[in-house]
């Protein structure tokens, strides 16, 4: 079967252990982004399965028209990027594993990064020590203070874990089976939304992007956060009003952020707004980029490949595909 994979930045699946799943299948392996429809045609002209690094790449109507011999689209986790109605229209199908057994550490981990490193001014104290300067401001601990998790699924589970950690008091604000969820583990809840938003030292979000969840964060949200406090997200952009976190910054409430995903992406422009601000960190999307998630992700991707090669295809999210 001839294989694509796409937006592979630094050539890295070919050199997991996982990658030995496809012995066999001609892969073809691209290492730049490209989202032009006529470049991506011609690359995929002769695909049958198509794997996709999280949402990288929009997959929409327009490019699958014109992709008559790509029959699957494999890959991990939440699928906004991808046209699935003209998928199944076309008779492509789609397996995505969602991940249920386990969270993304990685992501969980750089939260936890993002966080020190914003709290103790870490990267401004670099910058600092390279232009021949010393000690440039005080940074504050984060022991006894509050960090408030918006959403409680498997990431933001273990971010609190490591927070009881730090000797941290976690608030939890999530739709309401998610923060009885929250409380069975010992967790406070908020009372209402604005309460939380005012409570919180640090506020980090993990939830899924959807239809339900675009712009869940408004400008009236972050108005009512602390000028002290520390916004992290390294979920989902769109989560955030377009241009609100931007705004609020400015405005001085909330003081700092630390962020790892985008409006757009990727972000080559060194004029963008957020990197122009001392009391932000940005990082270019690695909340789950590690070797060891990796391996994880590419063996799902693989599997999902290899059950469709044998005709019994797994973790379908378009079922009617299956009846072309």
């Amino acid at each position: 079967m001839k294989i694509t994979i796409l937006d592979d930045y630094h050539d890295t699946v070919r050199t997991l252990d996982c990658f030995q799943k496809l012995d066999g299948h001609d892969v073809t392996i691209w290492n730049d982004h490209v989202q032009d429809t006529d470049a991506l045609a011609d690359r995929l002209a002769e695909t049958e399965a198509l794997v996709l690094i999280r949402e990288r790449t929009h997959i929409r109507a327009p490019l699958l028209d014109r992709l008559p011999k790509l029959k699957l689209i494999s890959q991990r986790s939440v699928y906004p990027h991808i046209d699935i109605e003209d998928c199944t229209r076309l008779g492509v199908i789609v397996s995505s594993s969602q991940h249920a057994g386990t969270p993304s550490y990685a992501t969980a981990e750089l939260t936890w990064g993002l966080i020190l490193a914003s709290m103790r001014q870490i990267p401004q104290q670099l910058a600092s020590m390279r232009k021949g300067n010393w000690q440039i401001g005080v940074g504050n601990t984060i022991r006894h203070k509050t960090i408030g998790l918006y959403g409680y699924g498997r990431i933001s589970k273990a971010v609190a874990e490591y927070a009881t950690v730090f000797g941290m008091k976690v608030l939890v604000w999530a739709r309401e089976d998610s923060r009885a969820r929250a409380r069975a583990d010992g967790y406070a809840t908020a009372e209402t939304k604005e309460a939380f938003f005012e409570s919180c030292d640090i506020l980090s979000l993990h939830m899924r992007l959807v239809d339900a969840t675009r712009g869940i964060v408004t400008g009236a949200d972050l108005a009512r956060m602390k000028p002290t406090a520390l916004l992290v997200n390294t979920s989902r952009a769109p989560l955030i009003e377009a241009g609100a976190l931007v705004e609020a910054l400015r405005a001085g409430r909330p003081g700092m952020a630390a962020v790892d995903v985008y409006e757009e992406e990727p972000v080559l422009d060194p004029n963008h707004p957020l990197l122009l601000m001392d009391n932000v960190i940005c990082t270019p999307h690695i909340g789950y980029v590690t070797r060891d998630e990796y391996e994880i992700q590419f063996t799902d991707i693989f599997d999902q490949i290899l059950a469709y090669a044998d005709g019994s295809p797994t973790n379908v999210v378009n079922p009617n595909a299956l009846d072309d």
